[in-house]
């Protein structure tokens, strides 16, 4: 018989019978889980399905057939004898040689000993004979004649074992089989049949949990079966496997100039680089060096592709040419989608690109919260990307060519950096350059090679030409560094320094008005900046009535809150449908689904905006989209109401414009004072001026001597904050404020409730 011996790392029991450090054999119990328990489980479960035994649950007991045809063949007859034991398993086990039978017999005859010390009769032993004969015959004649071979056969069971069932495989152990016992629920019910661990050894390593829920032979054969249809989506193995980095002498973006035939050349292995470098090491010479950089590469015959401010999305036609179906499951998406992959000038680089797309979208699937659908729109994006790059970085390939991918300013998805990380597994340079360290990025990978510098540059582009290089001088750069001392966080602002904003209506009192009105944005209530996003406080008021019917007073006033940057409306209607407007008949192109069409917007012949500051005309366009989805303008999405949204918005005339174009978000904003003394009342033109430039930070001022209803018809209830200051007075006429003089007359602040 074969000795039982203890396994110093589970995949020992693969080893040949010869390779073992002692001849012996392994039955092993395992009670707990861990990663490496699980991976050992699915080999074992193979090999156990090609050489052995796998026993899920129990060993079915012999029912009547089975002992009526063994008492046929063999009798009833039972002695507890050695020479009786062989004569039977010879006439009933032909094919076990007459080695492995001896073995067998000494086991079962080892066994059967072993249950009569422990007080048991010669009936029960009869039973436990007819049971281990009729189990051999049944569940175990396949491997009765390779017990105690070179590759000893192996047996799994996942259950709880019975005692009869311990004692049959401590006869195959004793033979020459390896066991292992999968004791989901436990080593506890296995120690009620052997106290001592005499039979069995329990494998333990440290962090060894209970069994995950649902984990068991069932699972194992469904994962494996997975993975053998998975392995299958593959295809032929590539030749070639990258060694990303571990190449380079230092950790620098200057190694990625080595040539290809200076990196290594071990075969099997094609050598890249995978960097993202975050700020830059000198402002002075950075982009000096990066213009440099990409000279040497070009005179390296390297093939470049460069991409600024991050790589651009599929375009619908580049969508429409993956073909795709509906898919069930992660292995349907991977076999429908893997044939878009095609490079017929070389089948080891797209077996390549094969294998690094499968790799990716199966790691993804493991991802939690994700779906096939989702799943699917990353494949479709990563195969798009795939080809319309391909031909730049790969035209011509022949091993050991390396390309260059490089990314510089932006990487802001995780659909970008999911394709970063496929080009890294293909004879790519995969670089991506941030200058201004303040910029996030989601790429990350075990390979990336991540350099960070303190010193931060933005800069629009990649410099190619000598035209595009700018280097600063040392005054200069000490001077914009002075800049970001002065006006990072410390309550003062630089002219222009922010390019978006968000506006924000205040409610106040009546008095607070004149003092608010000609202050900076900066010193208001609830202005802040988050994200390099300025929130501005503004004014929407519509002011009723005459301060005690006071016309002279009350005209004094009103001029004195015209500032250099007041635009006045002395009646209303302003603005009419009637009024000519060349957008309107290109409104209906500008708007799809809901979202400006910006492309369109601004390559229009008819665009009045293409003067505008670049920033500012975002900030035009972010706020009409803001005011479509709002649908603060009565009828916005239901009789047609937005294309006229859109044309009134997109035709600000002169004035406004020259308004809009020196405002700086964290100083003194445009104003609009409206007077209206008749019975008229905003046309709906109106209105969406009203509510666009609220959102654009305009303070705005309603004065109605009447108190009548004139801006509440296409606006919502409440929109603009109303105050009662006096009593209501009719047929005004609107002097020439430049013409109305002060003599005798009281001060603003009669006209808002305060004595003089």
């Amino acid at each position: 018989m074969l000795k039982l011996i203890i396994p110093e790392k589970l995949n020992d029991i693969f080893l040949p019978l010869s390779g073992r450090r002692e001849a012996g054999v392994y039955f092993c119990r395992i009670a707990g889980y861990s990663p490496a328990v699980a991976d050992f489980l699915k080999a074992y479960y193979q090999s156990a399905r090609r050489t052995g035994v796998i026993i899920d649950g129990k060993i079915p007991n012999p029912d009547v057939n089975n002992l009526a045809y063994f008492s046929e063949m063999m009798g009833q007859d039972f002695r507890l004898d050695r020479a009786f034991l062989d004569g039977k398993l010879r006439r009933w086990l032909p094919r076990m040689a007459d080695p492995q039978r001896a073995i067998v017999v000494e086991a079962m005859f080892s066994t059967l000993q072993d249950m009569l010390r422990e007080g048991k009769n010669e009936n029960m032993l009869r039973n436990a004979y007819i049971k281990y004969m009729c189990w051999l015959y049944y569940k175990f004649e396949r491997i009765v004649n390779r017990l105690g071979a070179e590759q000893l056969p192996q047996i799994l069971y996942d259950g709880a074992v019975s005692q009869y069932e311990l004692q049959l495989l401590t006869v195959l152990s004793r033979a020459g089989a390896d066991i292992v016992l999968l004791e989901r629920g436990g080593d506890s019910p296995y120690l009620k049949l052997d106290p001592s661990s005499a039979l069995s050894v329990l494998y333990q390593e440290p962090g060894m949990t209970a069994f995950p829920d649902g984990f068991g032979l069932k699972g194992l054969q469904e994962e494996l079966r997975r993975e053998e249809n998975r392995q299958r989506l593959y295809g032929p193995p590539p030749a070639l496997r990258p060694c990303t980095n571990a190449w380079m002498k230092s950790p620098q973006v200057q190694e990625l100039l080595t040539s290809a035939q200076g990196r290594g050349s071990e075969p099997g292995f094609f050598y890249n680089g995978f960097v993202i470098q975050y700020g830059v090491e000198d402002k002075l010479l950075f982009s000096n060096d990066m213009f440099s950089f990409y000279k040497q590469l070009k005179s390296g015959q390297r093939r470049v592709c460069l991409v600024n401010g991050g790589i651009p999305a599929p375009t619908p036609e580049e969508i429409a040419s993956i073909k795709r179906q509906n898919y069930a499951n992660v292995e349907q998406l991977a076999a429908g989608l893997t044939p878009n992959i095609q490079y017929p000038s070389s089948q080891e680089l797209q077996r390549l690109m094969v294998k690094a797309f499968l790799d990716l979208i199966l790691e993804e699937a493991r991802e939690p919260g994700g779906t096939v659908s989702r799943l699917t729109n990353k494949a479709v994006y990563l195969l798009a990307w795939l080809k319309r790059y391909q031909k730049e970085l790969f035209a011509g390939w022949q091993m050991p060519e390396v390309g260059v991918f490089l990314l510089f300013g932006r990487c802001a998805t995780p659909n970008e950096a999911l394709f970063l990380r496929l080009l890294a597994r293909l004879p790519v340079d995969v670089l991506v350059l941030l200058p201004d360290g303040n910029q996030g990025c989601p790429l990350q990978d075990p390979a990336l090679l991540e350099l960070r510098y303190e010193q931060s540059l933005p800069m629009d582009g990649f410099p190619v030409e000598p035209a595009q290089v700018r280097v600063s001088t040392a005054a200069y750069q000490a001077e914009r560094d002075l800049d970001s001392l002065m006006y990072q966080d410390s309550g003062m602002y630089r002219n222009q320094q922010y390019g978006k904003a968000e506006a924000v209506t205040l409610r106040t009192m009546y008095e607070e008005i004149p003092i608010l009105w000609d202050q900076e944005l900066k010193y208001r209530p609830s202005f802040s900046v988050v994200d390099q996003t300025v929130t501005m406080p503004v004014l929407l008021e519509k002011i009723c009535g005459v301060k005690d019917g006071q016309t002279n007073a009350y005209w004094l006033e009103l001029k004195k809150l015209v500032t250099p940057d007041t635009l006045v409306v002395r009646s209303v209607p302003w603005l009419a449908g009637t009024d000519a407007n060349p957008i309107k008949p290109f409104a209906t192109q500008f708007l799809k689904n809901g979202r400006l069409q910006r492309g369109k917007i601004k390559e229009h012949k008819a665009y009045p905006y293409g003067i505008l500051r670049g920033e500012m005309q975002e900030h035009l366009l972010d706020k009409l989209q803001l005011l479509l989805d709002q649908k603060v303008v009565a009828g916005t999405y239901q009789n047609g109401t937005e294309y006229t949204v859109v044309a009134t918005a997109l035709n600000l005339n002169r004035d406004l414009l020259r308004l809009i174009q020196k405002f700086d978000f964290t100083k003194k904003n445009p104003k609009l004072i409206f007077i209206n003394t008749t019975e008229k009342i905003l046309s709906l033109e109106d209105s969406i001026l009203v509510a666009y430039l609220n959102l654009v930070g305009f303070d705005i001022l309603f004065f109605v001597p009447t108190g009548y209803q004139c801006i509440e018809k296409y606006l919502p209830e409440g929109y603009v904050n109303e105050h009662q200051i006096g009593e209501y007075l009719y047929d005004l006429s609107v002097p020439n404020l430049n013409a109305v003089q002060e003599g005798g007359l009281s001060s603003i602040r009669r006209l808002f409730g305060r004595s003089t």
